[in-house]
């Protein structure tokens, strides 16, 4: 009887204990207000009572017992409310966005995967920043990508597992999770705006110009890197301090099943977070292809990547949160499905580009520039394109969609064992190829022969040089595919040379000069007066027309000037030499002999110059 009457006593002292701070209000303040002294030892005495009560009246009993308890418990969350919103440290934006810099390419990341598991395997360092009697479990790492923060002080984070773990033994576990969820997702909310996150739907994203979108995706992954290693990894870090030993479940329903440790409340507050987050990527996954978002596109495919070894180490591990690891990996993958689609695209692209209107003066055609420097940065890009390009180009890509006869059909690349190449290389060629034959088409709108081949030959010119300029690109096309292309621009510009200077070196050969019988030299003045005629029309229209074509490269443009001028000034040269006496002993010898060989060789620099002639002093060589 006196061990009942002293237990009763002790329970009536424990619920005037608790009873004590049923309406404290404001003017006695927060048991756990962060200072010491009396204060300290009234919260200690308040939690002891809480044990005491749990242990002789559990929360199922009826009766005052309950009743305080009740009154405990909805203190104990207005104290949790007041620790988790008073006591939180000044999170620094600027730290956080810094975490950008940490990131590692993704092959160096994949690369260091097996570093990573193994340096990463022990507890961190918690820098005495954790309060002691709360441990870090082995199986709970960090990668070194992840900056983990402290968002409170040891003894707050103390405070916070004390009176949480009261709450879920009084089976308020529930009422836990909400508090503390009310409090860290807005936290969590304002951190992702301050490093730039944007709430955007998925409509709001796809409907966005392409300028404007880009730049948001750079911003994404600078705020992605710092979301996830940062703001996430530290609230992770954070409930795992608090209820890391609480048997706690999702607030999501009576029915839901118990979740471990401090999965449930990471999940409530972050979860909203993250989907938003990734839900900007996944806009941009499920959004129009086309080719200029392939290199953005790859770059978020990559950030990605790089992001979701920290992304398994943070959510992939909770049941609660599992679900966003989930999500992000599915969202990496149909990235990769866009690049593939966009590829393919790209290359489709290319091959149906119309002809319309020539380029003047036989140039460089824009599709040539823009296919080249696309192919350059593909190459650019070599380290995961070689990953995600798995298939060469298939043969309907090479054969005319049906009721499209307009589309040429292209040969088969006969690549030289094609099967040793990487298949992002087949590509590369592949569309070197389409591009050739679209420049032949284009070739082909030209009236004049002479400026096809001369256009044929400056397009294919610099395709070579392209590839000559990334040792990338050129790793990926090959030495044996670039010689190739390289006999294709020569052929092209000896193509040039004979169409457009065969009539006029045909005018400086002897055949039809020569007369036979009587008192006649030999020579018929009237068709060799005729002959002169003719080589001054036609070397005045080549310079008057060819002036006007223009060749960009001016090392190319400088050796076919010495190639013609090799062909044209020794024979002009020569045909004056034995001919010009006839010309000379006869009237009016300047309206034949118009130019010496040094008024030709001036004259030969205004070719491909891609303006009209200029006026030249000719020094006649008759006068």
């Amino acid at each position: 009887m006196e061990l009942e009457a002293s237990a009763a006593a002790e329970l009536e002292a424990a619920e005037r204990v608790l009873m004590r701070w049923d309406s404290a209000g404001d003017e006695q303040g927060m048991l756990f207000d962060g200072s010491g002294g009396d204060r300290r030892e009234e919260a200690e005495r308040f939690l002891r009572a809480v044990d005491y009560i749990c242990r002789l009246a559990p929360p199922q009993s009826a009766g005052c017992a309950c009743a305080s308890l009740q009154v405990a418990m909805a203190r104990l969350e207005d104290e949790l409310r007041h620790v988790l919103a008073g006591r939180a440290l000044d999170l620094e934006i600027e730290a956080l966005a810094g975490l950008s810099s940490l990131s590692m390419s993704g092959g160096d990341r994949r690369n260091s995967d097996a570093t990573e598991a193994s340096s990463a395997a022990g507890d961190d360092d918690d820098g005495g920043s954790v309060s002691s009697s709360v441990g870090r479990r082995s199986s709970y790492r960090s990668l070194p990508s992840i900056r983990e923060i402290d968002l409170y002080p040891a003894d707050a984070i103390s405070d916070l597992h004390a009176i949480a773990s009261r709450l879920a033994t009084s089976g308020y576990a529930r009422e836990c999770v909400q508090v503390y969820a009310s409090v860290r997702k807005p936290a969590v909310d304002s951190a992702l705006r301050r490093l730039g996150v944007e709430k955007l739907s998925i409509g709001d994203v796809q409907r966005l110009e392409w300028d404007a979108l880009e730049a948001k995706i750079r911003r994404w992954i600078r705020a992605a890197r710092a979301a996830v290693r940062g703001v996430f990894a530290s609230e992770r870090r954070l409930c795992f301090h608090i209820f890391h030993d609480l048997p706690l479940c999702s607030s999501a329903g009576a029915g839901a099943a118990a979740a471990p440790t401090h999965d449930a409340p990471f999940a409530e507050v972050v979860k909203g977070a993250a989907l938003q987050l990734f839900g900007f990527a996944e806009a941009i996954s499920i959004g129009r292809r086309s080719p200029e978002k392939l290199f953005k596109i790859i770059d978020l495919h990559d950030a990605l990547s790089d992001l979701l070894p920290d992304i398994s180490d943070i959510f992939a591990a909770s049941k609660a949160a599992e679900s966003i690891y989930v999500q992000a990996a599915e969202i990496r993958s149909r990235l990769a499905d866009a690049v593939r689609g966009i590829l393919s695209e790209f290359e489709n692209a290319v091959l149906r580009d119309p002809s319309k209107t020539p380029v003047p003066g036989g140039t460089i055609h824009p599709l040539t520039r823009y296919v080249m420097n696309y192919s350059s940065l593909i190459s650019d890009y070599k380290a995961t394109l070689s990953e995600l390009i798995i298939s060469r180009p298939s043969a309907s890509s090479r054969i005319p969609a049906e009721g499209n006869e307009a589309a040429p059909v292209f040969p088969d690349l006969d690549l030289p064992d094609p099967d040793s190449q990487l298949p992002l290389a087949s590509h590369l060629i592949w569309i070197i190829v389409v591009l050739e034959h679209n420049l032949e088409s284009k070739a082909s709108l030209y009236k004049d022969a002479a400026l096809s081949h001369l256009f044929f030959m400056n397009n294919v010119h610099y395709i070579v040089h392209k590839v000559k300029d990334s040792a990338e690109l050129r790793g990926l096309i090959g030495d044996v595919y670039l010689r190739r292309l390289t006999g294709k621009f020569r052929q092209a510009a000896t193509s040039y040379q004979r169409t457009a200077w065969l009539k006029i070196l045909n005018c400086l050969k002897d055949e039809g000069l020569h007369v036979s019988g009587g008192f006649s030299s030999g020579i018929s003045k009237s068709a060799l007066r005729e002959r002169f005629k003719a080589f001054n029309a036609a070397f005045e229209e080549a310079h008057r027309i060819q002036s006007a074509w223009y060749v960009p490269d001016t090392q190319l443009r400088e050796e076919l000037r010495i190639s013609i001028s090799e062909k044209l000034l020794p024979a002009y040269r020569s045909f004056l030499g034995r001919f010009r006496h006839h010309i000379e002993n006869g009237r009016h010898p300047e309206l034949y002999i118009k130019y010496s060989v040094e008024d030709l060789e001036i004259a030969m620099a205004d070719f491909f110059e891609g303006a009209p002639p200029t006026p030249h002093n000719r020094r006649k060589s008759h006068g």
